[in-house]
């Protein structure tokens, strides 16, 4: 049998920098990806892994049922809704293209799964430019999201707590977890599995929308949310094959 199929798509960023001494200044660029901890546990959980960084998934995002029907399971982490709502042959040469928000949505209403990881540009983020808020995504979310920030920063840390330890999401792992250091504030929809909270609030939501599964992981999957006491705690990789074979339909 064929490995199950994952497009993970975001976890990427570019920095420019500014380095002002005296009179002179000069920039220098750098680009970074924070996906390895989890593709290392979707290789451990035995799925195939389609990678798309950010500025690779604003071109190639699937823009249809059929092209995300070759996938068991998408996963979005710190990409925001309008790259994938503007594909750059829309927002420059303004021609018309599907909805990929919409696509997704659709995808898993027939089957499909979905995975939306928190970060600064997730659910709504900072300055409320993650923009999924009212979109086509969150309808197949099995969560609610704010129409504003809606980090939770944590700098001191906050230890999640697993509230339903027979969902198979978290089945067999230790109940002590490391903390994290902040996370998006969602709220479950009616029906919805709060599988384990943060605080005062959701922090993995797993639901049904049509006949496919999504679950809402409300913090990051890497630093700086998840610090490295969590990404290197031995229920990482468990942890997230869970969440993953979950929503694909493998549990």
């Amino acid at each position: 049998m064929p490995a199950p199929k994952v497009l993970f798509a975001g976890e990427s960023w570019t920095i420019h920098s500014i380095h002002q001494k005296g009179f002179d200044s000069f920039t220098t660029t750098e680009y970074a990806e924070g996906g390895d901890y989890l593709k290392r546990a979707l290789t451990a959980a035995g799925w195939e892994i389609d990678y798309q960084p950010a500025h690779v998934a604003a071109r190639s995002f699937p823009a249809t049922v059929e092209a995300l029907a070759a996938y068991d399971c998408v996963i979005l982490s710190d990409i925001g809704a309008n790259t994938l709502l503007l594909h750059p042959e829309t927002f420059f040469r303004s021609t018309p293209l599907p909805n990929r928000l919409a696509a997704l949505r659709d995808y898993v209403a027939g089957g499909g799964g979905l995975v939306m990881v928190g970060g600064y540009l997730t659910f709504q983020g900072i300055d409320a430019k993650g923009q999924y808020a009212g979109s086509p995504v969150e309808e197949a979310l099995p969560v609610t999201l704010s129409r504003h920030d809606d980090r939770a920063e944590n700098p001191a840390g906050i230890t999640p707590r697993v509230t339903m330890a027979d969902h198979p999401i978290v089945a067999g792992l230790p109940a002590d977890w490391p903390a994290l250091l902040g996370y998006n504030r969602i709220a479950a929809k009616p029906g919805a599995d709060v599988v384990a909270m943060v605080g005062d609030d959701p922090l993995i939501v797993a639901g049904t929308h049509g006949k496919g599964r999504a679950v809402a992981f409300a913090s990051d999957c890497g630093p700086h949310w998840a610090p490295p006491p969590f990404v290197d705690w031995a229920g990482y990789d468990p942890l997230w094959g869970g969440i993953v074979d979950w929503a694909g339909g493998r549990r």
